[in-house]
């Protein structure tokens, strides 16, 4: 049975049963700021465990498409020598949210696997939780097991494996798993050999979670009121079960990959090829899934993690002696086998493509960098903690990189403490940086008993509301939750609405609008009245302006992004957005800079749509009936079964919840500002629109003003007479070089209060120059002066320090004397740094009021590397 059948046939089992078919939710999540990536087939239903969402199904069935490389989750490093562990897969799951519980699933699980699958009965095995921390064993779910599987087969097992938990708090449950025995011998099947297993032999495939209790702050579990179903099967794992493969790599889910990887490396996937080619299978795989729902590689949070995939697959691409870019040419391969499931792999493929090889001909360049810093520490016969992270945060190598490298020289890594004291070093700047940025704040109790946050902001800017929960905290920052509410909280790229929310005896200045709790959370500060009066009836205004000016900017990212769309390409994605009163940010998908005339061009579409004073026009819509029409989504974002459309004209069509003018002609004026790349494939253009527009320009035609005047010229001729008055500068420039080169000259060959070391001449002296390039021309002019010696200059310009030592070729090849190693001598006894060539180099002076002392002790550090020559 193949892959796609079995996929194909979980699901309709499920439909069957009454459940809803639901699409995978992306893997990069948009709307869960806890997590770097989807991680289990639950995470889209979170709000729904917590109490804080709905649906409109109580049972549902899908394939989740997850990864796992970061945190608690983590299978990075087994990835290619374990033969179950993937960083990417697909998660096959079925949910029950209040409605049945542990009985059908375990009786639906069994006929699923037995009598659809014809898996062998006599090779399956279940866990249970055997109870503790006040809960009971789960005696139910064993009782129920026992009606298909011998007790011998039934094992009781901990918390740590049969207690399923979201997270320190919320909602839990004990949980069962099945199990697959690979052993050759049935009979030789063990209660004793299953718990002393490694997890080959006896397989974990899929895991039943019976979500009954809520963990509150303080540890206590509590049950909850509704019971529900979360279930998860890895779809590799059991393919590999069902075709009878020892690996999930030997499956069609990963075989013709690997055979492509193999045809295009001229290599084998036999003995040292295998580990190689199955962690680029992986890889790309993550890649092309994180890539396509709108993750980037980058330096921080969940782009380093995909950098770190990335390099490490580029790592093993060379262990098939491909030292070019190689991995991006299996991207088409993966969205050909996998694009009928997730379309969004087919649709962005070009996108992934130049992405990841953008990513490998950036890496080839830091990994032969890196490789040098490697052969330079790894000298001394071993790469110590300090070195390994220097190379990992200097030069992009992953600790797992360069253990690898070390690993494959014979060389040990050592002192490890210290790279993990340097890393946590490092995490503690960043938690600073982004403080409570990625913080869970809602658990089941925060769920609102009473209906609440009915938004009629799109018809209404002022209404008459009931404060449902009020709350302020000590720095004074009210949170405000209203029945109704006209003001739009922050989604979609757009701000959250500001204005003021008035009652009896208090007036609250609201600042920001954000979704929580299952509703609309209104933020911000009391400007009269005492907390103690904040509740019962009140007036809710937005402020109109604002909002005005938030909506022309919002539609004006929809005429932006068709406009893009017809002048770049269809290739033109939304990657992201920022939508503000006062100006607008738009990221696209775009592979090489955008040439100003398309942007003229782009420009001139829009604000032709301005003047045309289109319609704008907004309904809603079943989601798989607004694609059909033609409808662009947000990069990466989950919608709902119900969508809201917004049509403007015949000109544009996207799936959006934000606020939009009436027609067009309520822009007024639009124009782009700035334009530029912010990551490989990644274009953002920021843009201006009504009196935001018009102030720019009249500010340009200020400045253009002044410096007409400042240079007497019209404006038409500002173009030229800047040209003649820059060839002027630079031809000054020139002189000024000259000049300084022979008063430079002229220094040098002064070699009065030179001293001589052991045979040969050694200058050391203070010299007063302008900047660096006039120093260090002097110390080229004395170089050629010297015939024979060192010397070393010292100066300070612009508030900081600098020396520069040179060194003639006959002491350097004679004696051994290198310039890198005076210059950095000299400049720590002023506690600076440096290094260079073997006859001229540079370095800084931390505290120069020691940059005396430092050229009287030149001659002594000079007699000192002598003698250790």
């Amino acid at each position: 049975m193949k892959s796609k059948d079995i996929r194909e046939g979980f699901l309709r089992f499920f439909e069957g049963k009454g459940h809803t078919r639901v699409p995978s939710a992306p893997v990069v999540p948009q709307d869960d700021p806890t997590l770097y990536f989807t991680n289990a087939g639950m995470n889209q239903f979170k709000d729904v465990f917590l109490g804080l969402g709905t649906r409109d199904y109580v049972r549902a069935a899908d394939t989740q498409k997850c990864m796992r490389v970061s945190g608690k989750h983590n299978d990075l490093d087994e990835v290619g020598y374990s033969p179950r562990h993937q960083t990417l897969f697909e998660m096959l799951g079925n949910w029950s949210f209040g409605d049945y519980f542990k009985k059908e699933s375990i009786d639906w699980a069994w006929e699923l696997l037995t009598e659809e699958w014809g898996l062998p009965k006599e090779r399956l095995w279940a866990t249970v939780f055997e109870g503790g921390e006040g809960v009971p064993a789960d005696e139910d779910a064993e009782e129920m097991w026992a009606a298909y599987l011998p007790a011998e087969r039934i094992v009781r097992l901990p918390a740590k494996e049969n207690f399923w938990e979201m997270g320190a708090t919320g909602p839990c449950g004990p949980c069962s798993e099945v199990h697959f025995y690979h052993g050759d011998d049935i009979t030789e099947q063990s209660r004793e050999g299953f718990l002393q297993d490694d997890g080959n032999t006896y397989e974990e495939f899929w895991n039943l979670v019976f979500i009954q209790y809520n963990r509150d702050a303080s540890g206590v579990l509590h049950p909850l009121p509704a019971q529900h179903v979360d279930t998860g099967m890895g779809l590799e794992r059991i393919s590999s079960i069902v075709q009878g493969v020892p690996s999930n790599y030997e499956t069609d889910i990963f075989q013709p990959l690997i055979q492509r990887i193999a045809d295009l490396s001229g290599k084998q996937y036999l003995g040292e090829h295998a580990v190689p080619m199955k962690v680029i299978a992986d890889h790309i795989r993550a890649l092309s899934f994180t890539i396509a729902d709108g993750a980037l590689p980058s330096n921080e949070g969940r782009g380093y993690v995909l950098r770190r995939i990335l390099r490490r697959a580029a790592r093993y691409a060379r262990q098939l002696d491909q030292n070019n870019p190689f991995i991006y040419q299996f991207v088409d391969d993966v969205a050909e086998t996998l694009g009928h499931v997730f379309p969004e792999l087919v649709q962005k493929k070009e996108h992934v493509r130049l992405v990841v090889r953008a990513e490998e001909e950036s890496f080839g360049k830091t990994l032969d960098r890196g490789l040098e810093i490697f052969e330079r520490f790894s000298a001394k016969g071993q790469i110590s903690g300090g070195d390994a992270f220097q190379l990992y945060d200097t030069y992009g190598f992953p600790l797992d990189l360069t253990q690898l490298i070390a690993r494959e020289r014979e060389i040990p890594v050592v002192e490890m403490d210290v790279f993990e004291r340097e890393l946590d070093q490092q995490r503690s700047r960043a938690r600073q940086a982004t403080k409570g940025r990625f913080r869970a704040t809602e658990s089941v109790g925060d769920a609102l008993k009473v209906a609440h946050s009915d938004f009629v902001g799109y018809d209404e800017l002022e209404t008459e509301s009931e404060i449902v929960r009020a709350d302020i905290n000590e720095e004074g920052r009210v949170q405000l939750f209203l029945d109704r509410t006209p003001f739009y909280a922050e989604s979609g790229g757009q701000v959250g609405d500001q204005g003021l929310v008035e009652g009896e005896g208090f007036s609250v200045a609201i600042t920001d609008v954000q979704k929580a709790r299952g509703g609309i959370v209104h933020l911000g500060h009391l400007v009269s009245g005492q907390a103690e009066v904040l509740g019962g009836s009140v007036s809710a205004k937005v402020n109109g302006a604002a909002r005005a000016a938030a909506a022309r900017n919002h539609t004006a990212t929809h005429l932006l992004h068709e406009a893009l769309r017809q002048t770049l390409g269809e290739h033109v994605g939304q990657m992201g957005s920022l939508v503000t009163p006062d100006r607008l940010r738009f990221d696209f998908s775009h592979f090489v800079a955008t040439e100003p005339e398309q942007l003229l061009q782009v420009v001139e579409m829009v604000n032709e749509n301005v003047r045309a004073d289109l319609e704008v026009e907004t309904f809603e819509e079943e989601l798989d009936r607004a694609k059909q029409m033609g409808a662009q989504a947000l990069f990466g974002e989950k919608y709902d079964q119900h969508v809201r459309v917004v049509r403007i004209g015949d000109y544009s069509l996207e799936l959006c919840g934000g606020t939009h003018v009436k027609s067009t002609g309520e822009i007024g004026f639009f124009d782009v500002v700035a334009e530029s790349g912010i990551a490989a494939g990644t274009r953002r253009a920021e843009a201006l629109t009504g009196r935001g527009a018009e102030a720019a320009v009249r500010q340009q035609r200020d400045i253009l003003a002044r410096l007409a005047s400042q240079i007497n010229a019209p404006f038409d001729a500002l173009p030229e007479k800047v040209n003649t008055l820059l060839e002027r500068q630079r031809e000054l420039e020139r002189s000024v070089h000259e000049l300084r080169r022979r008063i430079a000259s002229f220094e040098a060959d002064d070699l009065s209060g030179a001293l001589q070391v052991e045979g040969f001449t050694v200058v050391a002296r203070r010299t007063e120059v302008e900047d660096l390039p006039a120093l260090r021309a002097m110390a080229d002019s004395l170089r050629e002066r010297l015939g024979s010696g060192v010397g070393v200059l010292g100066a300070e310009f612009d508030g900081k320090g600098s020396f520069i030592a040179v060194v003639t070729e006959d002491l350097i090849n004679d004696r051994g004397l290198k310039a890198g190693d005076l210059v950095r001598s000299v400049a720590q006894l002023t506690g600076g740094s440096g290094g260079g060539k073997s006859h001229l180099a540079q370095a800084g002076a931390r505290d120069t009021s020691k940059i005396d002392d430092a050229l009287v002790a030149v001659p002594d550090i000079v007699t000192a590397q002598l003698s250790q020559r």
